[in-house]
């Protein structure tokens, strides 16, 4: 059950193996725009920045997660909790690791439209993977031009229309019910760029109560409507009804069945009932959202401007109820909420000469706004539970922010400089319409300045170091703010966490086909958001005290003879409260954030590239689950996951095939959990053994 592992061990062997690589031929720099806001050299920026490729979003997982691929950058956590009700769990450098639900404290953009809310609450779901041209990963003090929340940034990139028209079927199954059908086309005619795109997933789940169905449609537009200017327009759309969600389990039922939920021992009726099936917890989403991007080149200068708007309709059934409880409770089980939302970005992007090098500078706002038309019901009528009874709350909730930003670059000779200053205004407005239990309408605004500032020296061609440094706001998000300890309702006492990041590394490459990335970093947070209470999907947070988050980060890729190449990525964090606060000790670590993380992966592929194998390792240290770390902590573990792909050419027919199996070992490990759950049902299991297998057909006409 308990899989201990020495990190150094594994990282020593792949690390030996990488040395023993003869470089034979030069690689391509690659080109990122995360952090510079412009396109630039990634060997050449002063942060911490990976970038993930097509072959590797596409070419050998099923693109239902976006997990799948993000396994293999450092400082990075995406974890997979088997439950689409709340979906990926995605931290950065401990940044976002207490989020009950989607991605918060990492900042989501696909296409240059935010993919996070106003207040920084994103989901993954919504990227598109199957038209994925790139996901750039930036971690981080160039986070902060970003804004508020962004403890790092993920960048999804889909591929423009281009060449001949295709259309492309796939069709991807495995394990637990899992089946995926995918239809898309690309090309340009006339000018026009188009990519479109329709799948639906299915599953039936791995843990008990966990089956979802999830549809999604994308559509992508590319136009040069004069001459140096360029129009994106895209339409995205995301589908689950009734998404069981499984709940955590506590440690006990963990060890005697990873797939089962916690019983509910209360029910007099049926005491080995699950709270999952006796409140039939689940949750319906329907997001769609449109969005265009203009670029017009004016000699050394670029405008750019963005808008983008949409709706998310969500209900969802929470393991709780509150019905006996005088004055009534400010909420009640069942979350129903109709959100519409809108933002724009507009900026000014001049290049000039200037000392003997270049100087880049970007000056810009972002706005951005939601609007929410929220009730909560209780979740029983009479003696029936997990169905829509009495109104317990209604209200709006309105979330804005305005963020002005300037970011100017310097590149001479062997210097690179590099600065940007962004002011967040971040304001909650609401307004309560049911009082029975009292009036929570009021306002809260938060405001406040990030300043970044990196250097970067050449020391040789093929050798890079850098340093960089910023100051770091995160805000609550509305979710955060929802209720105030057990029972009540919106909590305005919140404050915002303020941190100031420092980080150095180094870039180089070793002759031509192995690479090397190496970073430190130090990140001093205080007021830090932690968990206040925890209970059947519903959660309150509060201001604790300070805390420190030390690491490194080892990035290594590298290619041999023979087709052979391998791929390391290294983590340790130390994440610690810096100050003791209520029954928690200085020292204590922060929950949800392992102190290590590594992922390893050696690959094969033939002379003519049509023939593939790997094997992958992921291992994480053990990860505490609430503040004070007294609590069973869900153990270390390491996993073998092996992968084969193919292709095929036939005139104007290309076929693609993949067959994975994860978890080869077949070992049982906890691999997410629910921060602070007040009822100690802290651990989500992740899959034993499990397969996929792929094949898509593609035909250019």
């Amino acid at each position: 059950m308990q899989h201990r592992f020495r990190l150094n061990t594994i990282a020593a062997l792949f690390a030996g193996t990488a040395a023993l690589a003869p470089p034979s031929h030069a690689a391509d720099a690659v080109v990122i725009v995360s952090g510079a806001r412009v396109e630039h050299s990634g060997f050449d920026f002063p942060a911490a920045i990976d970038v993930i490729d097509a072959a590797r979003i596409r070419d050998s997982q099923m693109r239902v997660n976006a997990s799948e691929a993000l396994s293999a950058v450092p400082g990075l956590v995406a974890q997979n909790r088997q439950n689409y009700a709340q979906d990926l769990q995605i931290s950065s450098r401990g940044f976002g690791a207490r989020s009950a639900f989607g991605v918060r404290g990492v900042k989501l953009i696909a296409d240059g439209i935010p993919a996070s809310m106003p207040d920084g609450q994103g989901q993954a779901a919504t990227f598109n993977l199957d038209m994925a041209e790139r996901i750039e990963v930036l971690r981080g003090p160039f986070s902060a031009v970003y804004g508020n929340h962004s403890g790092g940034v993920v960048q999804l990139f889909t591929r423009d229309g281009a060449g001949a028209p295709t259309i492309e079927t796939s069709v991807s199954g495995g394990s637990d019910g899992a089946l995926k059908v995918d239809v898309n086309a690309q090309g340009k005619s006339g000018g026009v760029g188009y990519v479109l795109d329709a799948s639906r997933f299915d599953t039936d789940g791995y843990r008990d109560h966990s089956a979802a169905r999830r549809d999604q449609a994308y559509a992508k537009l590319t136009v040069a409507p004069a001459a140096g200017a360029k129009l994106t327009i895209t339409a995205s759309a995301l589908r689950q009804k009734d998404t069981q969600d499984p709940l955590g389990a506590t440690w006990a039922t963990f060890q005697r069945d990873p797939r089962a939920g916690e019983t509910d021992a209360t029910d007099p009726a049926t005491p080995k009932r699950t709270f999952a099936d006796r409140y039939n917890t689940r949750k319906s989403i329907d997001h769609q959202q449109a969005g265009g991007a203009w670029e017009q080149r004016f000699g050394d200068g670029t405008l750019r401007v963005s808008a983008y708007g949409g709706n998310r309709q969500v209900i969802q059934y929470q393991a709780f109820s509150r019905a006996f409880q005088a004055p009534p409770s400010h909420s009640g089980g069942v979350v129903d909420f109709d959100r519409e939302f809108h933002g724009a970005d507009v900026s000014w992007v001049d290049a000039r000469a200037l000392a003997g090098g270049k100087l880049t500078s970007t000056a810009g706002i972002e706005y951005g706004r939601s609007s929410d038309d929220r009730q909560g019901y209780e979740n029983f009528v009479g003696t029936e539970l997990g169905v829509k009874g009495r109104l317990r709350r209604d209200e709006e909730n309105v979330v804005s922010s305005t963020d002005p930003y300037l970011q100017t670059e310097w590149q001479g000779g062997s210097w690179l400089l590099n600065a940007g200053l962004r002011h967040s205004r971040f304001k909650v407005d609401v307004s309560d319409r049911f009082l029975a239990n009292g009036n929570d309408s009021g306002a809260i605004a938060y405001s406040r300045t990030t300043p970044v500032a990196g250097v970067l020296y050449k020391l040789t061609p093929v050798l890079n170091v850098y340093a960089s440094a910023a100051r770091g706001f995160e805000t609550p998000t509305l979710n955060e703010l929802f209720y105030s300890g057990a029972g009540g309702g919106f909590n305005f006492r919140l404050q915002p966490a303020r941190s100031t990041h420092l980080e150095a590394g180094v870039k180089s490459m070793l002759g031509s086909r192995t690479r090397i990335d190496a970073a430190l970093f130090q990140v001093k947070t205080s007021d830090e958001l932690v968990v206040d209470a925890a209970s059947g999907g519903r959660t309150s947070y509060r201001n604790a005290s300070k805390t420190l988050r030390r690491g490194a980060e080892v990035s290594v890729e590298s290619a041999w003879d023979h087709g052979l190449s391998g791929k390391l990525a290294l983590t340790a964090l130390r994440a610690t409260y810096d100050q003791a606060f209520g029954s928690v000790l200085k020292g204590s670590r922060l929950p949800g954030v392992p102190n290590a993380n590594l992922y390893g992966e050696l690959a094969w592929k033939d002379a003519s590239e049509r023939l593939g194998a790997a094997l992958e390792t992921i291992a994480s240290a053990r990860v505490y689950a609430e503040d004070s770390n007294v609590e069973k902590a869900a153990p270390g573990y390491a996993i073998v996951n092996a992968r084969v792909t193919a292709k095929q050419d036939f005139g104007g027919w290309r076929f693609k095939q993949f067959a994975r199996v994860n978890n080869l070992l077949d070992r049982a490990y906890v691999g997410s959990v629910i921060v602070g759950d007040t009822n100690k049902r802290y651990y989500e299991a992740a899959p034993g053994r499990n397969w996929q297998l792929g094949a898509s057909a593609q035909y250019r006409f």
